[in-house]
């Protein structure tokens, strides 16, 4: 990594990953800056913000590795980018993704454009995915860690977003991450990762959306036309869901509930018992696709692809039907393919782009 001294903000979110990826880079001799960034005006249940102990240790890290940090608040703009989005999509009946938005809205776009006002030429992010910048084509490639590769987040990213990025964790796995941090007695080696939706943490998630969006009860029927139930709201359930839908003895034990349906109109969850059938589709649509580094110039091609976070890459058949839709084909039925979510297209090293889940055909 041979470079004049260059400057290098890093986000830092005050966990191992950002805190190991600014130590990485001071070591290969960059000025290094960590910029803490604060998302959402809230206090949890207790009146503690989680955002001020995330902010100690970013504290913490940064006096250790001897660098400068600095804080910006982006509330307003998450809310207006993001929240918005996000209780949009769930009065929709969608099941929306907030990660993925907020890496586009805000992690690579204002919070970009302010560590340029820091003096930044790089900005660097604990992310587990790599990049390259060949010939001034910015591709996003995935990590050596294939259980922690979060390209999925990432597919949403523009070409000038990516450009003078670093991920100084492409090549490193979780356990090396961690390993580190406590050779270098950092005082994030043994948090635990952040889980969930940023702003919700760990809170009770139907609690949570009753303050922004009030809930209508309604019917659960069963596929046959049964009414076996009540259902909090619709937005509270995703297709596929098992948990939480109180139908236990009906029908005895012989398999177990899941959603299959929601009718927004009619206001009525669909649930199956025992037969998963009904879960699986053949295809999906895709809208506001964005493709990395470049759109393809055929219209049809095969590639692997990912419907959620936690899943194996699907082969796939790919369909151009407009200028960011695409009608995507599994060579295997998939299972729970929602709505909201995204599709991520892959080769076999670099996450092609992705777009929205519009509609899924049996």
């Amino acid at each position: 990594m041979a470079h004049g001294k260059q400057t290098v903000v890093v986000g830092m979110s005050g966990g191992v990953d950002s805190s190991v990826a600014a130590l990485l880079l001071k070591r290969a001799g960059y000025d290094v800056v960590g910029l803490f960034m604060k998302n959402w005006e809230e206090t949890d249940e207790n009146g503690a913000c989680t955002a001020e102990e995330d902010f100690d240790d970013v504290v913490r890290v940064c006096g250790l590795l001897d660098i400068p940090y600095y804080t910006v608040n982006f509330a307003r703009e998450y809310m207006e980018r993001v929240f918005s989005y996000f209780l949009a999509e769930y009065r929709a009946g969608r099941t929306p993704n907030p990660d993925v938005l907020c890496n586009r809205e805000i992690k690579f776009g204002p919070f970009k454009a302010y560590a340029r006002t820091l003096g930044a030429d790089l900005i660097a992010t604990g992310h587990y995915c790599g990049v390259s910048h060949a010939d001034g084509v910015h591709r996003l490639l995935k990590a050596k860690d294939k259980n922690k590769d979060q390209t999925y987040f990432l597919n949403q990213l523009t070409q000038s977003q990516l450009e003078g990025v670093l991920f100084p964790l492409a090549d490193l796995t979780k356990a090396e991450v961690r390993a580190i941090a406590a050779e270098n007695g950092l005082a994030t080696a043994k948090k635990k990762d952040s889980t969930g939706i940023c702003f919700i943490g760990e809170r009770n998630f139907r609690k949570f959306l009753q303050e922004y969006l009030p809930a209508r009860p309604g019917k659960i029927v069963s596929l046959a036309g049964e009414e076996v139930g009540e259902h909090m709201g619709l937005m509270y359930y995703t297709l596929g869901q098992r948990r939480g839908l109180d139908l236990g003895g009906k029908r005895g034990e012989d398999g177990r509930w899941f959603v299959v349906r929601k009718d927004l109109e009619r206001n009525i969850l669909y649930v199956s018992h025992g037969d998963e059938s009904p879960l699986y589709s053949s295809s999906c649509t895709v809208e506001g696709m964005n493709f990395i580094p470049a759109p393809p110039n055929k219209d049809a091609f095969r590639c692997r692809a990912k419907f959620r976070y936690r899943q194996e890459e699907q082969d796939v058949r790919v369909v151009r039907t407009g200028e960011d839709t695409l009608c995507v084909l599994f060579d295997t039925p998939q299972r729970a393919v929602t709505p909201g979510q995204y599709a991520v297209l892959y080769d076999e090293t670099q996450c092609l782009g992705g777009g929205v889940i519009a509609g899924t055909s049996p």
